[in-house]
């Protein structure tokens, strides 16, 4: 090895010095990069961020429509479709005894004015029986311009925010056009719900602002922490609190209690018709349960890592009686279609989100119709990068290692029969086919 001589390194030493200077640059700026990246995703899909187990095996959404892509400011969105609890509900998460609708979206970019569940209002929470189905409707109205990724949602108690899948909607015009006019129980109307009783809101916010800040700048007007230190180590106690200051602080606490007592008998004088805020659970009966036309049997389920595919082998028994032939796997939010199967394809609508709809689709090895009464295997294989995207391969890492979605079977009439899919699975670092 050749040495250098102290000129060398002294030489070379403003060169090394900027060559660490580019590499920290280049890091910086890769993790610039990546954080806009993440920031963007998760913009629209912040619910990849919720554990694979969460978003399979919890509440599965299908037949979704949106009413409209494109809104003008105080437009109406509205958006429907189904809801299943499912069967295989993980059991470290508080079951659906009491869950509300709403929206998963960045903010209050939307007014909900309306949610109603099998054709019923519901204002309040309700409670959802694992393995059954339930219709919803959401009515929004657009609030903020803007492009934002829309989702229906159901807040579970205990449990947090499952969102279903979502679409795009952009709503253009100006915030300040926004009004939200309501008819109360007493008929009096209300023009616009946003700004009403804000003149009262900011008086009593700015009354009780200005009485804490009177308040602090009193004990500020005097030294404050060294003088009153040194008269606590002296013993002087009684130099901290005058004869003023006890007036003082009377003074605002019978203030207090006026005000308070004064402002309650003004609003109710003057809103006499008032309720209280409810706290009850709407009742809310789920569909009337279809017979099951197929019987599901996971037979193997295997996840292969580096192929990112889900291959499943399932025994079918068709119950119907009906030829039936395998259309669809949907599991968290996603949308594999058998391309082969023309009544699959025709359900999946040309606005429906095409990022949750893969386009590899779904592979059904042995796609033979199944005969009524038929008892018959098939293997499925749900193979594209979306696991990835949708950070759903890391449910090789759950510790009880289930997968679970909703398998759609067609009938030679285009009538669409649903069974639930769920079981075990078993992760392979090496490509699944030799192993299956």
């Amino acid at each position: 090895m050749k040495n250098s001589t102290p000129s060398d390194r002294t030489n070379s030493k403003p060169w090394s010095i900027l060559i660490a200077g580019m590499k920290a640059a280049t890091v910086a700026l890769s993790l610039a990069a990546g954080v806009v990246g993440l920031a963007s995703s998760a913009q629209a899909h912040g619910e990849r961020n919720q554990e694979p187990f969460l978003r399979m095996r919890t509440l599965h959404w299908y037949d979704l429509k949106w009413s409209a892509s494109k809104l003008k400011v105080n437009d109406e969105l509205v958006v429907t479709g189904r809801v299943r609890a499912f069967e295989d509900w993980p059991n470290n998460l508080p079951h659906p005894m009491s869950v509300f609708l709403s929206t998963a979206g960045p903010g209050s970019v939307m007014a909900k004015k309306e949610s109603y569940v099998n054709e019923m209002p519901v204002l309040q929470s309700f409670g959802m029986v694992n393995g059954r189905e339930y219709e919803f409707k959401l009515v929004l109205q657009a609030r903020y311009p803007g492009r934002y990724h829309i989702h229906p949602s159901l807040l579970v108690n205990g449990a947090g925010p499952l969102a279903g899948p979502g679409s795009w909607v952009e709503v253009s015009g100006s915030v300040d056009d926004f009004v939200y006019p309501l008819k109360t129980l007493t008929g009096e109307t209300i023009p616009n719900l946003a700004t009403y009783g804000m003149g009262t809101v900011l008086a009593w916010q700015g009354l009780w602002g200005f009485i804490a800040l009177a308040w602090m700048l009193w004990w500020l007007r005097r030294p404050l922490l060294m003088p009153r230190h040194l008269a606590l180590l002296r013993g002087r106690e009684d130099l901290l609190i005058t004869k003023a200051d006890k007036v003082v602080a009377g003074v605002i606490a019978v203030g207090t209690i006026a005000l308070v007592y004064g402002g309650a008998h003004w609003a109710e004088k003057k809103y006499p018709m008032t309720l209280p805020l409810q706290g009850g659970r709407a009742v809310v009966d789920p569909l009337p349960e279809a017979a099951r036309s197929v019987d599901v049997k996971v037979v193997r389920a295997v996840y292969d890592v580096p192929g990112r595919s889900m291959r499943m082998t399932l025994e079918l028994k068709n119950n119907s009686d009906n030829v039936l032939t395998v259309g669809e796997f949907t599991t968290a939010n996603l949308r594999f279609v058998n391309k082969a199967n023309s009544a699959a394809m025709a359900a999946v609508p040309a606005d429906y989100p095409s990022d949750i709809v893969p386009r590899s689709g779904l592979v059904v090895e042995g796609d033979k119709p199944l005969a009524p009464g038929e008892t018959a295997r098939v293997t499925l294989d749900a193979t594209d990068a979306i696991w990835e995207l949708e950070r759903l391969s890391a449910l090789i890492t759950d510790p009880d290692n289930r997968f679970g979605g909703l398998l759609f079977l067609y009938d030679d009439k285009g009538t669409r029969h649903i069974s639930p899919v769920y079981g075990a699975i078993v992760p392979h670092f090496t490509d699944a086919n030799s192993h299956f």
